[in-house]
């Protein structure tokens, strides 16, 4: 019971990433608050919320929720994100780009924004961004994409010096991972992550999942501002 007790929230947590990190949060003693647009089940340890990551008024309310129900707030795992468009700079339509900008970075900074003055009460706290090793190496296309996880990373970073040392924060950055979104993607496109891939395959969901587990716990007591990778070896060819 590695978060016995803890009070947390994941966003994105209708399935993929999300979904595995609330279920071992919970697995693991945590009363998860447990956010998408879609719905999820719930369980005894698992509140399921409807929130758009990208209102500010949305993440008000679920704070004041908390704060109410719980009386404090211990872990934050910023994981809601949308790929949106694969498209370059010249060609990605900004309607797309604002969109893909105000989850994947707006929706991180309004987290942290309502929910660091709740855990500063609490006088402890865990943020878990995840980001993606398109948010520390470069690829072709995915421009927005790229521009909203490479702000995750250094935004983690600020967070995790200008919060200390009360709240520590810290990035993960998966690679190939068997989610919707990498199977929405080109069947071509996949099999080339998978060839670059030293380790030769995509990884489930769980095994992200612990990664986090170990950020959000009290044994990354000395962890903040760290890059933690989740690639399979991707990102060391």
């Amino acid at each position: 019971m590695r978060l016995a007790d803890k009070v947390a929230i994941v966003t994105g947590a209708a399935s993929g990433i999300g979904r595995a990190v609330a279920d071992l949060f919970a697995e693991h003693g945590a009363t998860v608050y447990a956010t998408d647009l879609d719905e999820r089940d719930g369980s005894e340890r698992i509140v399921s919320v409807r929130q758009d990551v990208s209102v500010e008024s949305e993440w008000s309310a679920l704070i004041a929720r908390i704060e109410r129900e719980q009386g404090r707030l211990d872990v934050l795992v910023n994981n809601a994100g949308i790929v949106g468009s694969y498209d370059s700079i010249t060609d990605v339509a900004m309607a797309d780009y604002h969109r893909i900008i105000a989850v994947n970075q707006t929706g991180f900074f309004l987290g942290m924004r309502c929910a660091i003055p709740l855990m500063q009460r609490g006088g402890k706290g865990s943020i878990v961004n995840v980001s993606s090793i398109w948010g520390l190496i470069g690829a072709v296309g995915v421009a927005a994409y790229q521009a909203s996880k490479g702000a995750v990373t250094t935004l983690t970073k600020n967070a995790a010096l200008t919060y200390a040392p009360v709240i520590r924060a810290n990035s993960l950055h998966p690679g190939a991972i068997l989610t919707r979104i990498i199977e929405k993607q080109d069947h071509a496109l996949n099999q080339q992550l998978i060839a670059d891939t030293p380790l030769g395959r995509m990884a489930e969901p769980r095994e992200v999942a612990y990664a986090a587990l170990y950020l959000a716990s009290d044994e990354s007591a000395f962890v903040t501002g760290a890059e933690l990778v989740i690639d399979g070896g991707y990102t060391i060819r």
